[in-house]
């Protein structure tokens, strides 16, 4: 279907909304756009602002087009919202029928087989890490009456949170699976239903990181597709990077060790795997935050006796009884990945960048690709067309993940929003330098003048945690609202507290930058303390810095930090009655070479350096509320 009948569905479609609706100028752009690059199988990249109503936008031509198409979300709520809410709605009013279904990484599903295993074991039931199930028994028994009621196996369906080690105890991940042949539960599997459910459909949705793992394994977990839309595509580069890397620490070794247990009777080998991990975690916990350009003699000794013993392991698992075969095919399975991974580190190839995270008490080793671009020349851009979009999305990101110069289209479609009315772009310039002593004092004092013009109603956002505690705590005693942070609660309690408490401040990390939805009265000022730029040692990013040389800054740090300030802002205007101020507190913004790139990439706000015009216009909308 071309463009023009496209928005003349969308139109009708839009009018069935609750309360009746009317499509957006830059909604009508975008799936006009969408039409044509799925017509044409040319790849798009689309910014769409807050409020566009983009979901409707690639959906609707998506459906049209009459081809599969997958859709790649980032956030679980996105995933939640297209399969609750917009699919339901559109196989309801479109005269276009089609299958749609939602596809899971194979963990999200309880595995039959494992189940049957733990209950054949009677009185003697244990969990996933050897251990008796105890104080666990009334969620074990709470699973299995889930189990012979659910249609989908779904752990989303859970009407309570089970323990990881106790959830971990009913479900496999793919490293452990041997695939349904292999498995006597095969033909009545949860995570086999939803997979043949896939292949029904037209439209499949799934997450980033599944995507990402289709694309590593050579398209062996979704079915064929003709198109992917990639939703919130300023992430998938590091998704990409997640997901076609390995990581692996001492709990890998502890696991395939407690598998193969039953199948060898106790053998003392699978004790001998499980301590490899624990010599291997010991001596990664001395390099934690290091990025490893050569394997040491050390971890190249530990690595080389791991090979060993997992061979050893996967030798006499193979000669076990047969009446464990169900169970041999998953540690078989596990062990394969295991050693696959231990080969490609042992080589270390030049393509990728390896490094130590995490806490010293369990830390792991992780590699990854330097460039996906490389990746997704094999794996993506020959086979599929592909849209990305996002509110803040580079529209150069095609170049940068590989793409030639025009082998796609690239559109901003705006956003349905009046920045210029609704918001300011505040930047105090009286303030210190970040790196000053006196930063954070600077900080503190500022946002105590803020905070008591606004009302409370503050989001408050920081690049470290340090920084976050430092001035929650200088500011509580200062201000007449109670100020929450991070660490007072899980995060959906978090948000639903403050937009309960329309007085009250909430100082938050990363985490809270993007994927969160505060509109109306809760908020009216969003201040974040410094510029997002991407810390200097972190590996991966480090190792890109040494290839692009001296266009480092402009290719990577740059368009990082423009995206994640971008996201940061978008937490303030949600719809088209919130009203507010973003205070930047890093004068940088206003004084540095680089600043237009930076403002350029948030929305057209009106700007002021003057502490007593974002007072004045804090103080008018709480007059105007009041």
């Amino acid at each position: 279907m071309d463009a023009a009948a496209t928005s003349e569905v969308l139109a009708k479609v839009v009018a069935e909304l609750p309360g009746g609706g009317e499509v957006r100028e830059g909604q009508r752009m975008m799936a006009e756009v969408v039409s044509e690059a799925l017509q044409n199988d040319k790849h798009l990249v689309v910014q769409a602002g807050t409020g566009t109503g983009k979901s409707l936008a690639y959906l609707v031509p998506a459906i049209l087009s009459g081809k599969r198409v997958v859709v790649a979300t980032a956030t679980k709520a996105l995933q939640d919202q297209l399969a609750n809410k917009d699919l339901p709605f559109l196989a309801e009013h479109l005269d276009e029928p089609f299958v749609w279904s939602v596809l899971k990484g194979r963990s999200n599903y309880l595995c039959k087989q494992r189940l049957a295993e733990m209950e054949g074991v009677g009185d003697q039931l244990t969990l996933d890490d050897g251990s008796p199930v105890g104080g666990s028994a009334l969620q074990v028994r709470r699973l299995v009456e889930w189990s012979r009621q659910t249609v989908s196996g779904d752990r989303a369906e859970l009407d309570f949170e089970p323990a990881h080690r106790v959830w971990s105890s009913m479900s496999v991940g793919p490293m452990e699976c041997p695939g349904a042949a292999k498995c006597p539960k095969g033909e009545v599997c949860f995570s086999e239903d939803a997979r043949r459910m896939a292949y029904a459909s037209t439209i499949i949705v799934v997450n980033l990181h599944l995507y990402g793992l289709h694309l590593a394994s050579n398209g062996s977990i979704l079915p064929e597709h003709d198109a992917v839309i990639i939703d919130e595509a300023h992430q998938f580069e590091d998704v990409l990077s997640s997901a076609a890397g390995l990581e692996f620490g001492a709990g890998r070794f502890a696991s395939l060790g407690r598998n193969a247990r039953p199948a060898l009777d106790g053998d003392d080998l699978t004790k001998d795997v499980a301590d490899t991990g624990g010599t291997l975690a010991d001596l990664l916990a001395e390099r934690v935050g290091d990025r490893l350009r050569s394997l040491d003699e050390d971890l190249t000794m530990v690595l080389d006796v791991a090979m060993d013993r997992v061979n050893r392991l996967v030798a006499e698992v193979r000669t076990a009884p047969d009446e464990h075969d169900a169970l041999k095919a998953r540690v078989l399975s596990q062990a394969g990945h295991l050693l696959a991974d231990l080969d490609l580190l042992r080589r270390l190839p030049e393509t990728h960048v390896v490094w130590v995270e995490g806490p010293t008490r369990s830390p792991s080793l992780r590699m990854a690709p330097i460039d996906v671009a490389e990746f997704l020349n094999e794996s993506l851009w020959p086979h599929q067309t592909a849209v990305m979009t996002s509110a803040t999305v580079d529209l150069e990101i095609g170049t940068r993940l590989g793409l030639r110069e025009g082998a796609y289209d690239a559109h901003d479609v705006g956003s349905p929003f009046d920045y210029e009315s609704q918001a300011l772009l505040y930047c105090p310039m009286h303030l210190p330098e970040p790196r000053n002593a006196g930063w954070l004092d600077a900080v503190t004092d500022e946002l105590e003048v803020l905070v008591k013009a606004a009302g409370g109603r503050t989001l408050a956002l920081f690049t470290s945690w340090r920084a976050m505690e430092t001035v929650a705590e200088e500011l509580d005693p200062r201000v007449d609202y109670e100020v929450l942070t991070q660490r007072d609660l899980p995060k959906p309690a978090l948000i639903e507290r403050f937009m309960d408490d329309e007085s009250s401040v909430l100082c938050a990390t990363m985490g809270f930058w993007q994927g969160v939805d505060i509109p109306g009265r809760a908020l009216s000022l969003v201040t974040i303390d410094r510029l997002p730029f991407p810390r200097p040692d972190e590996p991966l990013l480090q190792a890109r810095r040494d290839r692009a040389g001296p266009q480092a800054f402009s290719t990577i740090d740059l368009p990082r930090a423009a995206t994640m300030l971008a996201q940061g802002t978008g937490r303030l205007i949600r719809t088209a009655d919130d009203v507010g101020v973003v205070a930047v507190l890093d004068t940088r913004l206003g004084t540095a070479n680089y600043r237009w790139t930076l403002v350029n990439a948030l929305p057209p706000m009106k700007r002021t350096r003057h502490q007593d015009e974002a007072v004045a216009f804090l103080e008018a909308i709480r007059g105007s509320d009041d």
